[in-house]
């Protein structure tokens, strides 16, 4: 970790090509390590009407395949099932879930099956797995979502400190697909600032990858 340290230049924010250039030479591991953007933005979390969430399909996926869930009845079923979703069910999936089972990433519900899964916010809730109508997840559109997030859909919002965590591809990538999909997420972010933020709305933006020092962007 030092050496690769080295090679960051301090806190001295890079352009997205430099700093996905610094981060590409850190691919020193056996396996492939995820990139993650981290964005800490000038809002007040505790605000509702300045909380930015959202979700975005980057423009080369995010070199993951998601396990995707849904809560679907009648011709839902198959459209979810073309569309490649894992598991499709209602009741006996929350019976599922209730006993312990969340080897899923994404979980998605037509809008007359909430009455299932309503129930599941405890459990699903903290997991961040809980379908909402702000994220999407809750749409009478089932197959175009499921195809959204089996592409690379990623969903985000902000944390308690006014930070965003999201995945934005791997280190294999090729270098110019890793500047697309970082600069797509930044640009996604700028476009969501609510309108009761006063001052500067993005403080610091960083990139790292799964075992490697952060590199700072020039926000």
């Amino acid at each position: 970790m030092r050496s690769l340290a080295a090679k960051v230049p301090g806190k001295t924010p890079q352009s997205v090509e430099q700093a996905v250039g610094i981060l590409k030479s850190f691919n020193n591991t056996k396996f492939d390590q995820t990139v993650e953007i981290a964005i800490r933005l000038g809002i007040d979390p505790k605000q509702a009407d300045q909380l930015v969430r959202g979700s975005i399909v980057l423009p080369h996926g995010i070199g993951k395949s998601l396990r995707v869930i849904v809560f679907a009845k009648g011709d839902k079923v198959d459209e979810a099932r073309d569309a490649g979703a894992e598991e499709i069910g209602g009741a006996e999936m929350a019976e599922k879930i209730k006993g312990g089972w969340t080897d899923f990433d994404v979980c998605i519900a037509a809008p007359d099956m909430m009455g299932v899964v309503g129930p599941l916010g405890k459990i699903l809730g903290p997991r961040g797995l809980m379908p909402s109508p702000r994220a999407g997840t809750v749409t009478p559109d089932v197959g175009r979502t499921v195809r959204e997030y089996k592409a690379g859909k990623v969903e985000f919002r902000n944390d308690a400190g006014g930070i965003i965590h999201a995945l934005v591809g791997k280190l294999s990538f090729d270098t110019q697909k890793l500047i697309d999909n970082v600069q797509a997420f930044i640009h996604h972010i700028l476009a969501l600032k609510p309108a009761a933020v006063r001052g500067q709305y993005v403080k610091g933006i960083v990139i790292s990858a799964t075992m490697s020092p952060s590199v700072r962007i020039a926000a």
